[in-house]
C-alpha cells in the first residue's frame, strides 16, 4: 500500500537467521524493540541497502528492494543515524549540515535549513566546530545533517545509547519536537523501554530474528500474550487529553471516559499527552477506600490473570469507560488469593503513581 513501510526478510547472515514480515505507517515513530541479537540493526541495515538479503522492502510506493531489483544505498532518499554522531571533525556544524543539504541533489526542499536549527537548537553552536560539543549536541547535529538531505525515511540505530542519562533528558524533547513538526517517518532501534514509551506511536517486537508482533504501541503493550508483561519494569502506556489543570498544580485528563489526575501544572485544555502507567504501581481493591493519598482510584474489569513465577501474577485490566484501556497490574500471590480474584470481576485500581509519558 502506498501509505506503508512495509518490509519483508529472509536469509542468514553469518550465523544469525532473519525471518520477519511487517508492514507500519508511513508517519510517526516506529520503534523496532527486542533483546540484543534479535535483529533489530540488521533490519535497519537492510532498509538502508547495507545488508543485501532475499525479501522486499516498499516505503510507500517506492520499491527498493524486491525479486528484480535491488536500489543501491546511495540511491535510497534515506537518513541514517547512528550510535555515535558521525560529524567531520575539519567541518563546523553549519559545514555538516550544508554537507547534508548537498546530499540532497535536486530534490524538492520540503525541511528548511533555519527550521531545522530552530527545531534542534543548535543555532548558538553553528559556527564551532564538532570538537567542542557535547555529545547531546553532536547528536543533534547529525541529526539536522540527515534530515536536510531530505529524506522519505529517517533510520535512528540506537542514537541515545552512547550518551549518559543528563545528555538524554537534555535531547529527548527535541525528538518529541521532530514528531510534532515533521512529516518523516522514523525507524528507531533502541533496547531501552523508556525511549520505547516515550517515542514511538508503533512498535514491532522482535525475537531470535522473528516478529513477535506489531502494531500501535498501546495495542502491542497491551497485548494478551505480550511477552513484555514478564519484565519488572513493564509498563502500559496511554493516549489520554487534558480536561482542566487546577490550581494546586493537578491536571485532570482524560483516559477512554475515565478521569486520571497527575502532577503536572504547564498542561493546557485540550492538549493530546501519553501516560505511564507501570504495573508495579497498582494495587487492587475491592471498593473504594474514604480516604487515601493515591489520585487515581480506577473502576476495572479483569480481563486475565497470569502467573508470573511462584510469588507474583499479572493482572490484565480494563480501566476504560467509553473504550478499552488496558494496563497490567503486578501483584503477589498472596493477594491474589486473598482477595479471591476472578476474571470478568469489577474491582478498583488503586494506581500510586502516573507519569507523562511524552507530550503529543
Amino acid at each position: 500500500m502506498g501509505n506503508e513501510i512495509a518490509i519483508t526478510l529472509k536469509g542468514d547472515l553469518g550465523a544469525f537467521h532473519l525471518d520477519v514480515d511487517f508492514a507500519v505507517p508511513m508517519h510517526g515513530i516506529t520503534a523496532l524493540f527486542g533483546p540484543s541479537g534479535c535483529g533489530k540493526t540488521s533490519i535497519l541495515r537492510s532498509v538502508a541497502g547495507l545488508n543485501h538479503m532475499a525479501g522486499r522492502i516498499a516505503i510507500g510506493s517506492h520499491i527498493w528492494q524486491d525479486q528484480e531489483r535491488f536500489v543501491p544505498t546511495h540511491k535510497r532518499p534515506l537518513g541514517y543515524v547512528f550510535q555515535e554522531a558521525s560529524l567531520f571533525p575539519h567541518l563546523s556544524v553549519r559545514q555538516n549540515l550544508i554537507y547534508g543539504e548537498k546530499r540532497a541533489k535536486k530534490a524538492e526542499k520540503h525541511i528548511r535549513f533555519d527550521d531545522i536549527v530552530d527545531l534542534l537548537g543548535i543555532g548558538h553552536l553553528i559556527d564551532r566546530s564538532p570538537m567542542h560539543l557535547s555529545g547531546g549536541e553532536r547528536q543533534r547535529v547529525s541529526i539536522g545533517r540527515a534530515l536536510l538531505s531530505q529524506p522519505q525515511l529517517l533510520l535512528m540505530d540506537e542514537p541515545l545509547s552512547a550518551l549518559d542519562r543528563m545528555a538524554k533528558d537534555e535531547i529527548l524533547p527535541y525528538f518529541e519536537a521532530l514528531h510534532a513538526n515533521l512529516k518523516v517517518p522514523i525507524l528507531l532501534v533502541s533496547h531501552d523501554i523508556s525511549e520505547v514509551e516515550r517515542l514511538a506511536d508503533h512498535l514491532v517486537l522482535l525475537k531470535d530474528g522473528r516478529l513477535v508482533n506489531s502494531g500501535p504501541l498501546s495495542d502491542v503493550l497491551s497485548a494478551p500474550d505480550s511477552t513484555l508483561a514478564m519484565r519488572r519494569d513493564f509498563a502500559a502506556v496511554l493516549p489520554a487529553q487534558v480536561l482542566r489543570t487546577d490550581e494546586d498544580g493537578i491536571s485532570a485528563l482524560d483516559v477512554a471516559g475515565s478521569e486520571f489526575l497527575v502532577l503536572a501544572d504547564t498542561l493546557r485544555p485540550g492538549d493530546a499527552v501519553r501516560l505511564r502507567i507501570a504495573a508495579s504501581d497498582i494495587s487492587i481493591a475491592r471498593g473504594k477506600h474514604a480516604s487515601s493519598s493515591i489520585l487515581n482510584s480506577i473502576p476495572a474489569r479483569i480481563l486475565g490473570i497470569e502467573t508470573l513465577g511462584a510469588t507474583e501474577a499479572s493482572l490484565r485490566l480494563d480501566i476504560g469507560k467509553n473504550h478499552p484501556a488496558i494496563v497490567r497490574a503486578r501483584i503477589s500471590q498472596r493477594s491474589l488469593a486473598a482477595l479471591n480474584l476472578q476474571i470478568d470481576e469489577m474491582v478498583i485500581a488503586q494506581i500510586k503513581s502516573v507519569s507523562l509519558a511524552a507530550n503529543r
